[in-house]
This record gives structure tokens, sequence and C-alpha cells, in this order.
């Protein structure tokens, strides 16, 4: 962690109703395509994450002119976008809000980090 330590958190969003959306190569793919589209813009630094089925876990940090409200609408709002642009469907995708957690030190970070790289063998996935 660096200069963003302060606005560093550890966010959980979920899919509409639990759906299993990302058991879909396709769908998680186009996810990360996302998500790493808006780190290249500098939008937040992205520590760590992992897309399980039906729910993502992300280690980040806005950057010090981006909400964390702002850069999760353009997460979820941008997936959501490509999502019918590029699947064609027009279903609900998240749940309305996401759950996060600020980083208070070095510590936390670490623990945020290690049930992030354990959430997909906790769940049997890896």
């Amino acid at each position: 962690m660096d200069n963003f330590a302060e606005r560093t958190f550890f966010i959980t969003s979920v899919t509409w109703g639990r759906r299993s959306l990302f058991q879909s190569e396709r769908a998680a793919s186009l996810l990360l395509d996302t998500l790493f589209a808006y780190r290249e813009r500098e939008i937040f630094r992205l520590y760590e994450f992992v897309v399980m089925p039906d729910h993502i876990h992300l280690l980040l940090a806005p950057k010090p002119t981006v909400a964390l409200e702002r850069a999760m609408q353009f997460i979820k709002g941008g997936y959501s976008h490509r999502f019918m642009k590029e699947i064609g469907s027009r279903m609900e995708i998240w749940q309305r809000s996401f759950t996060n957690h600020r980083i208070r030190d070095w510590a936390d970070f670490e623990k945020h980090r290690r049930y992030i790289h354990l959430n997909p063998v906790r769940a049997g996935a890896g």
C-alpha cells in the first residue's frame, strides 16, 4: 500500500438474486475487461480481486478525486452497459448496493487480501 492507503477498501458486490452469472466464461471475461479498463484509466488502483459465481470481492483504492460510490458506479454500471450491448440481455445484473470496509492498516489489508485468495478454496472452487 502507498499513498492510496487511507482510501483503500474491501468491497463485496453481489449479483441480482445471487444468480451465478459469472459461471459463464463470457460474462466473467467481460467483467475482467471492465475492471481492467477502469484500472487502466486510473479510476482506481486494484490491489486484489476475486470473481465468484454470484459475487465479486475487490481490494481497491479510488483515486483521490473519485468517491468510492462513483468508482463502483463505473464498475457496476460499466459492466451492465457492456453486458447489455455485447450479450444482448437487459436483465438486472447487480444488487442495488455493495458492502465496503475501509482498510485500517497493513494487518487489515493482509487479512482481507488472504480472504480474497481463500474465497474460491472455501467455496470449493479452487
